[in-house]
């Protein structure tokens, strides 16, 4: 076939050649402004909006344990089935995520690539006023899903005891483990963000497959994992403190670090390195012809 000096195919259409470009992929600068103008708007709700949002989404992820309880009071006590099992996991994250709702490890990438791109006192305040009252609406929706679940007569004997041995095997990890577990938990759900963008028609598959992952790798998430623990804490078989000393605290630290000062620093130099262009106040790249360029 014969093409041009450049490469391409010669007599294409214009509309063939529009076909062709709407079809290329989003390069990473798209996904990078379509992150971050999402993680604008979330700055900008109210602590009121951002607080019922991330208790929902608490309340939601108790699906995760409760979907993980069912499967594995059902199938039967094999390695190999506890494979199916996992796929309970990825319930809480695809309702939560469907329904738009405030997941605190999301916001460690959508809420933090706006910082990046302008790092001022005041873009930092907005950002930890939204991880406060998101990470703490989070924890009050899964324990009070846990503490439903424990003392209101649903499941089957069968089904708590399943419950209790989704606790027993996080709290395994020593304090290290939960720390670097953490950081891979981190990094996937930051991935899982910035992929569906791209890939919006399969953004089912995309969550089912990183949090299926996730939880085949037994990687700790600070989400979850408090509906997995509490459960445990109000059974009487840990202590609050081991709640928050030995699991909750070097997990959230290793989320944080996984998807805001790897995943997210990482993909906004890559976007810079590209761009090679100073981002205007707004955090776009600045045009030859903005007011102010010499």
């Amino acid at each position: 076939m014969d093409t041009h000096e450049d490469g391409k195919t010669p007599d294409l259409s214009a509309e063939e050649q529009h076909e062709v470009d709407r079809n290329q992929p989003p390069r990473a600068a798209v996904l990078h402004e379509i992150i971050r103008t999402q993680g604008n708007q979330e700055l900008e709700r109210s602590v009121a909006a951002l607080w019922w949002s991330a208790l929902a989404a608490g309340l939601t992820m108790g699906l995760s344990l409760m979907a993980m309880g069912l499967l594995n009071s059902r199938l039967p006590d094999h390695d190999g089935f506890k494979v199916i099992a996992s796929f309970g996991y990825c319930a809480g994250f695809l309702a939560v995520i469907l329904a738009r709702q405030q997941l605190f490890t999301e916001n460690t990438l959508t809420a933090v690539l706006p910082i990046m791109s302008k790092p001022t006192l005041g873009n930092f305040g907005r950002l930890f006023r939204l991880w406060g009252v998101v990470l703490v609406g989070n924890l009050c929706g899964t324990l009070l899903v846990a503490y439903v679940m424990l003392h209101l007569p649903i499941f089957d004997q069968r089904t708590d005891l399943a419950f209790l041995d989704i606790g027993r095997k996080v709290m395994e990890n020593d304090t290290g483990q939960m720390f670097a577990k953490g950081i891979i938990s981190g990094w996937m759900i930051a991935t899982m963000v910035w992929m569906i963008p791209s890939m919006e028609s399969a953004k089912m598959l995309i969550i089912v497959l990183i949090t299926y992952l996730m939880a085949l790798g037994d990687f700790t998430h600070i989400v979850v994992g408090s509906a997995e623990v509490s459960y445990l804490v109000f059974a009487g078989q840990l202590s609050w403190e081991d709640f928050w000393m030995v699991f909750a605290a070097p997990t959230l630290a290793g989320n944080i670090i996984g998807g805001s000062f790897i995943f997210a620093l990482i993909s906004h130099a890559q976007v810079r390195s590209e761009t090679n262009t100073p981002l205007s106040r707004e955090g776009l790249p600045r045009r030859p012809d903005d007011a102010g360029d010499k």
